[in-house]
């Protein structure tokens, strides 16, 4: 896999002011108690970090139908109230848990998870017709431990899903062409990007250009703090989860 697209950054040092509750902290908070969304959370969670739990299952060995079904069954299972009560805090990261819990599953109840699949049992997330194992196959070769691998394609999810968020934006404000041309900055140090020839591609001048870029990181830090926060359950963990993250690439923000 490559690093990613878009460069690190330093974090605010100040906690954040009125954190309010994200998917996991709902999730985790009904675990322990009855409450509303935490369904609803969690599969959005869900579906927006399938592929490194889909990849993880085929490097243990399983082949593509059954990595597709096992995959679906730890998504049902997730789901059921029994299984939350037994969440284990990691740290309260989201991702440690999913890979925590993906493991007792297929130590325990792969067997049985394979049966129900083929049981009719409901769709949790469209694996959206085999391009799971499309995009498995032209996954880089790694050396890396099947937990570390793991990792970076989380982060890999998590900074595609901020640049995808971005993309829309820039699209919704009929600036797609700006930022089609302006995304390539967040990858350089500030000053090294062309900014003339960035200009005279969009046929504006140099000064709108940077403004434009520094409006585009600004809105990119936010982003991914609150991408960030979704998967914690509390405001001082978002800068330390942003650390590993960049860490795991061989980056520190």
């Amino acid at each position: 896999m490559s690093a990613p697209a878009t460069q690190p950054f330093k974090a605010a040092t100040h906690p954040a002011r009125g954190f309010a509750p994200t998917r996991w902290s709902v999730v985790l908070k009904a675990a322990r108690q009855a409450g509303p969304g935490a369904e609803e959370a969690l599969a959005i969670l869900c579906e927006t970090y399938w592929f490194p739990l889909y990849a993880f299952v085929r490097r243990q060995g399983h082949s593509p139908h059954d990595a597709e079904d096992l995959t679906q069954a730890f998504f049902a299972r997730l789901l059921e109230k029994r299984y939350l009560e037994n969440i284990q805090r990691e740290g309260g990261r989201f991702r440690s848990f999913l890979l925590t819990a993906l493991k007792r599953f297929l130590a325990n109840e792969w067997d049985r998870a394979r049966t129900e699949k083929r049981g009719g049992k409901r769709t949790i997330i469209a694996l959206e017709g085999g391009s799971a194992e499309s995009r498995y196959q032209i996954e880089p070769a790694h050396e890396l431990s099947p937990d570390k691998l793991f990792e970076r394609q989380w982060a890999q999810a998590l900074l595609d899903r901020v640049m995808n968020r971005l993309r829309e934006e820039h699209a919704n404000e009929g600036k797609a062409d700006w930022f089609a041309r302006l995304s390539g900055t967040l990858g350089r140090p500030r000053g090294a990007a062309p900014y003339r020839e960035l200009a005279a591609a969009l046929g504006t001048t140099e000064a709108a250009v940077k403004m434009g870029a520094h409006r585009l990181r600004a809105r990119y830090r936010a982003l991914l703090r609150a991408e960030v926060a979704h998967t914690v359950a509390q405001p001082e963990e978002i800068e330390e989860e942003i650390r590993h993250l960049f860490a795991v690439f061989g980056e520190s923000p």
